[in-house]
């Protein structure tokens, strides 16, 4: 069980039981002075490795702090293997998104750069603190990797067949996203069947909960303001590895567009299923 009301904090060091960790300067003033945690005092520590654990706060010195490592509280969650790739947004949009990703999340975030891309300058660093203090908030134990900058002709060319890539298309085929969703013919394990795509029956759950597969690898593209050129979403639909999906009549903001696709996705492929 998650406790939403604890104070959580990420942290690079390897976590064990009885074990320290040295926190860095600004950490141990965000504990002693913002927090105004005193010696014995608990905390909750992660590294996207080793789970979520008690940690015990111990002073030592006017602006320093130790944690002593008391007992794991959760083991390790990798979260689905969900991509996301985008086309930078300015500064404030940005960090708004990279936030909400991390919640819904995603492994890695990758910036591709688009013939309609406005800020095509990213800050990698910036882009990680956002995420690491969207994962403290929200509970969630691993940290997106977070990629450079690429083009995406360059991201399509050197891609993993095995990663079916969805990307947002206001003229996708197929105008019901969850059905195009379908496509990607996830199935509970052992089926041999794929799951019905009928109107009557997509809201249906398998009768054993039990045994539905571990999502596949996927990744979600969200393009520029104002759409992909016409040859990159003629480039798109040319590769074997696309599924495209409508996001309804409403033309959305890129940052909202982001929240609803990886919301569908994980609803339907990813591990809200």
């Amino acid at each position: 069980m998650i406790d939403f009301n604890a104070q959580r904090l990420f942290v690079v060091a390897p976590l064990a039981e009885g074990g320290t960790v040295a926190v860095e300067r600004d950490q141990a003033n965000y504990l002693l002075n913002v927090l105004r945690l005193k010696a014995g005092d608990g905390i909750l520590v992660f590294n996207s490795r080793d789970g979520e654990w008690l940690a015990r706060v111990a002073p030592s010195g006017k602006k320093r702090c130790d944690l002593t490592l008391e007992r794991q509280t959760r083991p390790q969650e990798a979260g689905p293997d969900i991509d996301y790739l985008f086309a930078p947004l300015k500064r404030s949009r940005l960090d708004y998104m990279v936030q909400k990703a991390t919640e819904l999340g995603v492994a890695r975030l990758r910036p591709v750069i688009t013939r309609r891309t406005i800020a095509e300058r990213v800050n990698v660093e910036r882009m990680r603190a956002n995420a690491i203090e969207a994962a403290e908030q929200c509970g969630i134990l691993h940290i997106p990797e977070i990629l450079e900058p690429v083009k995406l002709e360059r991201a399509l060319a050197d891609w993993d067949e095995a990663r079916r890539l969805i990307f947002c298309d206001e003229a996708a085929p197929i105008a019901n996203p969850i059905e195009a969703l379908r496509s990607l013919g996830v199935r509970p394990s052992g089926s041999d069947t794929e799951r019905p795509t009928s109107p009557d029956t997509l809201g249906s759950a398998p009768a054993d909960l039990t045994s539905i597969a571990p999502p596949p690898p996927l990744a979600v593209l969200i393009g520029p303001e104002g759409g992909f050129d016409p040859a990159e979403r003629e480039l798109l639909l040319r590769k074997p590895f696309t599924v495209a999906v409508s996001l309804g009549p409403r033309i959305m903001r890129a940052d909202t567009a982001a929240v609803a696709a990886l919301a569908l996705v994980n609803a339907v492929a990813g591990d809200w299923r």
